[in-house]
């Protein structure tokens, strides 16, 4: 099989800064883009898909080892969950592409079936192919392994998800929205009702068995692991870890869990967990430095704030009460207040604190940066739609229409907007007359930033920060070799999101200042966050 090996997330090149500044890394590289579907390979390493990321690595439990075997780039696509043919064939639900894809040991991957939307939970039992679509009103089948023909075995469902066959023959599924896990005899050839095992659970996502024929399963919105009697549905917590746990595997003996924060934790025992892999940022998106002077990252799923120590303090995160979607674009309205974009296309004030969210506007197409003007004029950028909006009291008014893949806003010193075209490579000013150019000749242009009469640019095809003096014009990079943007020769294919839980998703490398004027930058390219200070 072709594969690359890789270690953590890390930039192509070492990052060189300007004089006068230097380079900090405030939190460390992520092992992984996140973490879904768990599976135990042939092999006897554990195989993690990852959505975000669009990547599946194998992790060598004696070494720690991760090896990418399908890459960001590749032919499978937000791979959610995976399973193994007797073959030793890889077979991968792509959630965002509704497909089902099959990666054979030669390295080549062939689509087998594209139309099943929010394709998700899979597994492979006696050489046959199961898989769900985790949606209101999803469906289980068995697809031909050859051809990819169905047969619907059950439809209607709320949300299926990660699902097994156990030692009963029977095939067990968690329905996410009814908070239950079911089991429906995979033989019958006729219709038959499924039977429900086990309710009022903490939301399950994944359903495995062990050597003794209990159900093990993970529990999304409480982080409990369970272990389930099948017989008679009593529960007892296996442990109890953070919640976002979308998926486990189980692997001589060994119990493995997945979080969407990118953890692997092994449960050692009951009521005891040990770290296989840290959790890490998923991207990271946005930043911004609160009233409170802590600096608060967008992570998608996740909303956060940077410790003293390098560590990531949850703020909210997507089953937090109140939490307004999947995270992008970041903007402080106040103590313990953000407007914030969602990937679902919407504008929210954001309160944390009190687990409040209020819509402000909605129904918008690929949602980036926002910024807040003096008067309270929130200014936001529709990646989508080439257009970039200003909502004043209630009232949506559209102030730039025709740009190309705008990005990152910001205000300038006469409080005027600035947008970053990152199709175009350039930053412009919007005026009652159009737009006018403040700096062109950059290759991806997203998170930017006005500080005392200077522009600030994250190029993240360069994989510079540019600063710009607003009345000379003068240009200066003043970091280079960053980790933001793909790979070098790297070209992403697009995450076309889950509706309605999530729309398009996509990276956007921020920009924030701290009150001394230190820059932080979001660093995709590795899960990290840094800072930009100026020498002493």
């Amino acid at each position: 099989m072709s594969t690359s090996r890789t270690d953590a997330r890390h930039p192509a090149t070492d990052p060189d800064t300007a004089e006068g500044w230097r380079l900090e890394r405030l939190t460390a590289p992520s092992r992984l883009f996140g973490a879904n579907g768990l599976r135990a390979g042939p092999d006897g390493r554990i195989y993690i898909a990852q959505v975000t990321g669009s990547q599946i690595s194998a992790l060598d439990l004696g070494s720690g080892a991760l090896e990418t075997i399908s890459p960001k780039g590749g032919d499978i696509v937000a791979p959610d969950d995976v399973a193994f043919a007797p073959d030793g064939t890889i077979y991968a639900t792509e959630v965002m592409d509704g497909r089902v894809s099959a990666l054979g040991a030669d390295g080549r991957a062939r689509v087998l079936r594209d139309d099943l939307p929010c394709a998700n939970g899979i597994t492979v039992h006696g050489g046959r192919l199961f898989i769900n679509e985790c949606r209101d009103g999803g469906r289980l089948m068995e697809l031909d392994r050859d051809t990819g023909a169905q047969r619907i075995l059950a439809s209607d469902l709320p949300s299926p998800n990660a699902m097994e066959v156990g030692p009963d023959g029977m095939l067990y599924y968690p329905l996410m929205t009814a908070n239950e896990i079911w089991r429906i005899d995979p033989n019958a050839t006729e219709p038959v009702e499924p039977q429900r095992v086990a309710a009022e659970l903490g939301v399950p996502d994944a359903v495995k068995f062990d050597a003794d024929g209990f159900i093990v399963s993970t529990q999304v919105a409480t982080g409990q692991v369970l272990r389930i009697d099948p017989r008679s549905g009593e529960k007892t917590v296996l442990a109890q870890l953070n919640p976002g746990l979308d998926n486990l595997a189980i692997a001589n003996g060994r119990i493995f869990v997945s979080n969407f924060t990118g953890e692997i934790t092994e449960i050692a025992g009951a009521g005891t967990a040990k770290t296989v892999l840290p959790k890490g940022l998923n991207w990271p998106l946005d930043l911004a430095v609160g009233a409170d002077g802590q600096l608060y990252v967008a992570d998608g799923t996740y909303f956060y704030t940077v410790q003293p120590d390098g560590s990531l303090r949850t703020v909210g995160m997507l089953f937090s009460p109140g939490f307004p979607g999947f995270l992008r674009g970041l903007a402080v309205a106040g103590a313990d207040e953000f407007v914030v974009t969602t990937s679902g296309g919407q504008v929210a004030r954001y309160r944390p604190a009190a687990n409040e969210t209020d819509y402000l506007a909605a129904d918008f197409d690929q949602l980036y940066g926002v910024a807040i003007g003096p008067d309270g004029v929130i200014v936001f950028a529709e990646l989508g739609t080439g257009r970039v909006h200003a909502l004043r009291s209630g009232t949506v008014e559209t102030v730039a229409t025709g740009l190309h893949a705008p990005v990152g806003v910001a205000f300038d010193d006469d409080c005027q907007v600035l947008v970053a075209e990152s199709g175009a490579g350039r930053v412009v000013r919007l005026s009652a007359s159009g737009t006018d150019v403040v700096v062109d000749g950059l290759q991806a242009p997203q998170g930017i930033l006005v500080r005392d009469g200077h522009l600030y640019i994250v190029d993240a095809g360069a994989k510079e920060v540019v600063s710009v003096d607003l009345s000379s014009k003068a240009r200066t990079t003043i970091a280079a070799g960053l980790p933001v943007g793909p790979p070098p020769g790297v070209e992403p294919k697009p995450l076309k999101g889950m509706p309605p839980f999530s729309g398009p998703q996509g990276p956007f490398a921020g920009i924030a200042a701290g009150p001394d004027g230190c820059l932080y930058l979001s660093a995709d390219g590795d899960g990290s966050v840094l800072a930009l200070r100026r020498s002493v």
